[in-house]
C-alpha cells in the first residue's frame, strides 16, 4: 500500500536526497514539502526545495514555508557542511513555480484535511513546524497523522556538541513537545546514520549514470562528502542522515530498530538538546519510539543508486 507523507525538511545535501528518493519510489505518495530553518537560512532552504522539485519536475506538490527562527533561541545554520547556498555543489534550476501562500502549519492542516487516509510525518530537520503544528492543532493531529519519523538525536552520540546531533540542536524546545505528544514515533539517530555512509567510488559511480538528477547529485554529494574528510570523524564515506527515513518507509527490513523511550534535554549546560533514550527501560515512561540503530548498508546504497537509474527512463 502507497505510504501518504508530507515532508518537512531543511535541504541541506542529505534532505536533497531524501526528497528525491521519496517523489522516485512508488512506494510513496508526498502530498506536501514545507521547510523549516536549519541547514541554512528560511529563504535558502525554501528556495532549495522549490529548486529540487523543479528539477525532478514535480511542481505539482505544494511547498509552504515554516517558522522563520526556532521556538526560543536564536538560529544556527551549518554552511560549513552544506556551503553558502545550502546546496553547493550543482547548479541547480530556479524554481519554475510558486510556493503556497500559506504557512507551513497551514499546508499541513489542510493536506490532513484532504486526505481520506492517515498520513506519516516525516521531519528531516529541525522540529519547529512539527511543534507548532501539534499545538496549534492537536485534535486533526492525533485523527491524521499515523506517525512522526524523523532524523534527529543520537543515544550518546553528537555531532554538534559533544552529545547532542544538529537536528534537535537547532530547536530542543519543539522536538520536547513532538516526543511528548503522543504520537508513534520513529527516530533515525546518528547511531544508524553514521553507519549508512556512501563512499567515493560509489559517489563515482552515480557520476555514470546519464540523467539530469544523479548528475546533480554526482556534484552534491562531492561537496558533501569533502567535509567528512576530516579525520576526526573516523568516516570512510559521508553518513547520509535524513534519507534513512524515506529508506525506513520503503524498505524497514534493511534495519535493525529497538523501541524505548527517548525524550530531550532543555536544560543542561552542556547536554541541552539531547535525545535521552532509555535504552535498559530505567524509567516507567512508555517506550514511544522505535529507534533505528542498524542498517544493511550494502542495501541501502543500491536503492539510492537505483532511485537515481529510475529518472533516466523519465
Amino acid at each position: 500500500m502507497t505510504k501518504k507523507i508530507i515532508l518537512d525538511c531543511d535541504p541541506g545535501h542529505d534532505d536533497a536526497l531524501a526528497l528525491t528518493m521519496a517523489v522516485a519510489s512508488p512506494k510513496i505518495d508526498v502530498l506536501a514539502v514545507t521547510t523549516s530553518a536549519g541547514n541554512q537560512t528560511p529563504d535558502k532552504t525554501l528556495n532549495n526545495a522549490m529548486r529540487m522539485l523543479t528539477l525532478l519536475h514535480r511542481e505539482d506538490i505544494p511547498v509552504a514555508q515554516g517558522n522563520q527562527t526556532p521556538l526560543v533561541e536564536p538560529l544556527e545554520t551549518a554552511p560549513e557542511v552544506h556551503g553558502e547556498t545550502g546546496l553547493d555543489g550543482a547548479d541547480l534550476p530556479d524554481p519554475d513555480f510558486k510556493v503556497q501562500p500559506i504557512p507551513a502549519i497551514e499546508l499541513i492542516a489542510k493536506t490532513l484535511r484532504e486526505s481520506d487516509e492517515k498520513v506519516i510525518l516525516v521531519v528531516t530537520g529541525p522540529m519547529t513546524n512539527a511543534a507548532l503544528f501539534l499545538r496549534v492543532y492537536p485534535d486533526l493531529a492525533k485523527e491524521k497523522i499515523d506517525q512522526i519519523v524523523f532524523m534527529g538525536g543520537a543515544m550518546g552520540l553528537g555531532n554538534w556538541r559533544p552529545s547532542v546531533e544538529f537536528n534537535i540542536f537547532v530547536d530542543p524546545e519543539a522536538a520536547k513537545i513532538v516526543m511528548n505528544f503522543g504520537l508513534p514515533l520513529v527516530m533515525a539517530p546518528l547511531n544508524v546514520t553514521h553507519k549508512a555512509q556512501i563512499m567515493k567510488d560509489e559517489i563515482d559511480q552515480i557520476g555514470q549514470i546519464d540523467n539530469p538528477v544523479a548528475q546533480a547529485f554526482h556534484g552534491l554529494l562531492n561537496f558533501f562528502e569533502q567535509y567528512h574528510e576530516n579525520p576526526k570523524w573516523g568516516f570512510k564515506g559521508a553518513p547520509l542522515h535524513d534519507p534513512c527515513t524515506i529508506a525506513w518507509l520503503i524498505d524497514p527490513t534493511m534495519f535493525g530498530t529497538d523501541r524505548m523511550n527517548v525524550d530531550v534535554e532543555t536544560q543542561g549546560d552542556l547536554t541541552r538538546g539531547e535525545t535521552v533514550c532509555d535504552y535498559y527501560q530505567l524509567t516507567d515512561k512508555p517506550q514511544n519510539t522505535e529507534v533505528l540503530l542498524d542498517i544493511d548498508r550494502e542495501k541501502f546504497i543500491q536503492l539510492i543508486m537505483d532511485t537515481l537509474q529510475s529518472f533516466s527512463q523519465k
